[in-house]
């Protein structure tokens, strides 16, 4: 698929073949050097009815931590990559921010460093699919954005045209110190995502959201705007 522009004004067009993806319950995992090389699939396990789902609870008024029972995967990954990462201290529901705990969709970590780790949920029912899935990267000691290759036919031929992961930028925002730029037309495992992306002594990092049910475009901007506000970052142990 092109690096078309999914999201217009607060609306997004689903693809078939994402809705059916996420029916069966497999979500594409994809890192490589360029963010987008390599991929590698994980199932996720069927969830029952989370009764509010499309709901966003209050914002914390504390300031955030990292929680105990997911500090320690995040602390893994810093320590395995020799850069400072972000746990969240906040998910959507029915997301919990724990490496390796349930919906849990991957964890992968390329020779430069470059990291992906993703969530998701997914529940189909009468009604139709619901998805939950969210998205963290990290590419240290790297600032710019990261080049991605698609595969198309043209003229009957295939060509791979290179573009960059995240486009279409909307605009950016401010948390705290940090100042993201929001991207709503991405590539690989962040297709059909909004994503956030800043810097950070260098590198860069981004979290992104599908826009799907039960979530709507505005809703999982406030889902993004509450990770942000609620990111712990951990430097690597000495």
């Amino acid at each position: 698929m092109g690096p078309g522009r999914p999201c217009r004004k607060g609306r997004c067009r689903y693809p078939v073949a994402v809705l059916r993806l996420a029916a069966i319950g497999v979500v594409a995992l994809a890192l490589g050097s360029a963010g987008c090389g390599g991929s590698e699939q994980t199932a996720v396990a069927p969830a029952a009815s989370t009764a509010g789902a499309a709901t966003t609870a209050a914002a914390t008024a504390a300031k955030p931590g990292c929680p105990a029972a997911w500090r320690a995967g995040w602390q893994a990954l810093a320590d395995d990559i020799r850069a400072a990462t972000y746990c969240p201290s906040w998910m959507p529901r029915p997301l919990l921010g724990k490496i390796g705990g349930p919906w849990f969709n991957g964890r992968s970590v390329g020779q430069d460093g470059a990291y992906f780790v993703s969530f998701a949920w997914v529940e189909t029912g009468a009604a139709g699919v619901d998805e939950v899935h969210v998205n963290f990267r990290g590419y240290p000691g790297r600032a710019a954005i990261p080049v991605c290759e698609d595969t198309l036919t043209v003229n009957g031929k295939t060509v791979h045209p290179k573009m960059a992961c995240f486009s279409d930028a909307r605009g950016s925002k401010r948390f705290g110190g940090t100042k993201v730029t929001v991207y709503t037309a991405n590539q690989g495992a962040d297709l059909w995502h909004v994503l956030y992306a800043w810097h950070h002594k260098g590198s860069l990092y981004t979290v992104s959201e599908h826009v799907a049910p039960p979530y709507t475009y505005k809703q999982v901007v406030s889902n993004l705007d509450r990770i942000m506000r609620g990111l712990v970052p951990l430097s690597p142990s000495a």
